[in-house]
């Protein structure tokens, strides 16, 4: 129970709650954008700049700290690794966002909820982690105030029409698989390797395979777009959102879990529907304050005892113990070399 008062709860905490703001701003962005005089629905090219921007400035960084022959050599020796984070990031978003445009609202909202019970068993027979009872009891406390989320919305009359369920119940089951995923698979990669080489590369290889899409999926929505300061400002904000979501999860990550992060972002919604008071003139239901009450409780319970810590084969940091033998190798045999000659 101490851990509860201790700086480091404090901490994800209030990262967890942070991270949950930044997912509210994407979706009031997207929100905007799509309700403007002249709608706009580019979802791929808003992740492209988004990763872009991640590539591009923490790649620098690795670079400064590792310099080029360094990073050379780090993708030589750990592209594969990242290459398929990135494969498995995009086509998460892709098929999520997908999903809204075949299914209900309602039934996207239950089945996106199932990347919470996909991290816990990936993390683990993944990561080898032991969950006690408590981290079990927060899970389902936490999913119980979803499930009155969703009761409210219900309730609100918000489950708008889908006009192909079966394919987008596929989509959002796949996306929210591949979310699961890409979370533990993350976790895997920052518990070994320095965060900036972890979300350079991501966004590296992801600007190629999403540029890659969006040449084929949206090239001909970008040409109609009417590119006015709000739209180009609500761009910005959305990328600014996801920017700071994307180079913060990964120390919550490594503060705590995959699963704790998932938990975090549940409590999304209500800070939506809290903006949404005064940007879109939305009505509290009855049912959101105990859904947010129920999240947060659960949040608490999951952190009556410290996460678990993962067992799993650190083979990342093997790679970086090889170097260091290998250079020393070298290093020795140059000396060897050198008396060699000196006795000659």
């Amino acid at each position: 129970m101490s851990g509860l008062f201790s700086r480091k709860f404090l901490t994800i905490l209030f990262l967890g709650q942070l991270l949950s703001l930044c997912i509210t701003a994407t979706t009031i962005f997207s929100a905007k954008l799509a309700q403007a005089e002249e709608p706009v629905s580019i979802p791929t090219t808003q992740s492209f700049l988004n990763y872009l921007v991640l590539g591009t400035v923490y790649t620098s960084v690795t670079i400064y700290k590792q310099g080029f022959r360094g990073w050379i050599e780090m993708i030589r020796q750990r592209a594969f690794y990242y290459m398929l984070f990135a494969v498995v990031d995009v086509e998460g978003n892709y098929f999520v966002v997908k999903a809204y445009k075949y299914t209900s609202l309602l039934s996207a909202m239950l089945l996106d909820a199932w990347t919470i019970p996909c991290v816990v068993l990936l993390s683990v027979f993944f990561l080898k982690m032991r969950f006690q009872r408590f981290h079990y009891l927060g899970v389902v406390l936490a999913m119980a105030g979803m499930g009155f989320l969703i009761w409210s919305d219900m309730e609100a009359g918000k489950n708008f029409p889908g006009s192909d369920y079966l394919k987008g119940d596929l989509f959002c089951i796949l996306g929210a698989s591949l979310y699961a995923v890409s979370n533990v698979y993350q976790e895997f990669l920052v518990r070994q390797r320095p965060l900036d080489e972890v979300v350079g590369q991501m966004g590296f290889w992801a600007t190629i395979l999403n540029g890659v899409q969006l040449a084929v999926l949206e090239r001909h929505e970008i040409k109609h777009v009417h590119w006015t300061p709000q739209v180009v400002g609500h761009m910005v904000g959305f990328d600014i959102a996801l920017f700071i979501m994307y180079s913060m999860s990964p120390i919550l990550f490594r503060l705590s879990s995959a699963t704790f992060f998932n938990l975090s972002l549940l409590t999304s919604d209500f800070y939506g529907l809290i903006f949404g008071l005064f940007l879109f003139g939305a009505k509290i239901n009855r049912l959101y304050p105990i859904a947010y009450v129920l999240i947060i409780v659960g949040i608490i319970v999951y952190n009556i005892y410290p996460a678990p810590e993962p067992k799993f084969n650190k083979v990342l940091e093997q790679d970086k113990e090889n170097k260091v033998l290998w250079s020393s190798a070298e290093e020795e045999e140059d000396a060897d070399d050198d008396e060699i000659s000196q006795q000659v």
